[in-house]
């Protein structure tokens, strides 16, 4: 039996991600767990950020950020992003982060993040406590060894991080893939057939004592 709770913005698991905004000059950072896909054509994205946060009139004024997927293994200086306050001082310093000059903007991306989305904030949505930033994905950088023999952006390989109601999670074993309940099983290769036939059942040997042969003709007297 489930029990009601109070409402409350439970959605479980999310993508704790590092939001760079600013200039290469004057560079700051700050972790979003409400962060999501919107749109695929153009592609677009959404950040929730709450006014009084130090990152806000940087990304309202600028109309720019990165959104830069962070891996599991600076999981410390993605908390400390979320924590700290950039009137604190330099979040990439205090971090140990390093900001670098992104793809079709001015605001850096995150060295230390393997994918980084250069985005153009297109609307702001005031909704309460968070303003929702709906943006364009400009461009999109991403490591080398990322990528598999044929070309695919395989983000798997970077060990994603996750976010469950206040704790950070390191994305486990891959358990399946889009539309693979219905996907047909691949057909037989050329000069294979799709049923191959089985061998013959063999009959089964006898168990009981043969009955003695008649011979044609013969009666009992």
């Amino acid at each position: 039996m489930k029990k009601q709770v109070s409402p409350g913005a439970l959605l479980s698991p999310v993508p704790a991600v590092l939001v760079s905004c600013g200039t290469m000059e004057k560079p700051n950072l700050l972790t979003v767990a409400w962060a999501g896909t919107v749109c695929t054509r153009p592609p677009m994205v959404s950040i929730s950020i709450r006014p009084e946060r130090f990152s806000y009139p940087l990304i309202k004024e600028s109309g720019e950020f990165v959104l830069n997927l962070p891996p599991a293994k600076i999981v410390r200086a993605v908390d400390l992003c979320g924590v700290k306050s950039g009137k604190d001082g330099d979040k990439f310093a205090l971090s140990g982060l390093h900001p670098v000059p992104a793809a079709g903007v001015s605001a850096p991306a995150v060295a230390e993040c393997p994918v980084s989305f250069s985005c153009k904030v297109k609307q702001v949505i005031p909704l309460g406590s968070h303003d929702l930033f709906i943006a364009e994905i400009a461009a999109v950088e991403a490591e080398e060894g990322l990528f598999d023999e044929k070309g695919k952006l395989c983000l798997e390989k970077m060990g994603l991080l996750g976010y469950a109601h206040g704790e950070y999670h390191a994305l486990g074993e891959k358990i399946g893939s889009f539309g693979f309940s219905v996907r047909k099983k691949p057909l037989p290769k050329a000069g294979k057939p799709a049923h191959p036939k089985r061998p013959a059942p063999k009959p089964a040997a006898r168990t009981g004592p043969r009955r003695p042969h008649k011979k044609k003709g013969s009666r009992k007297p």
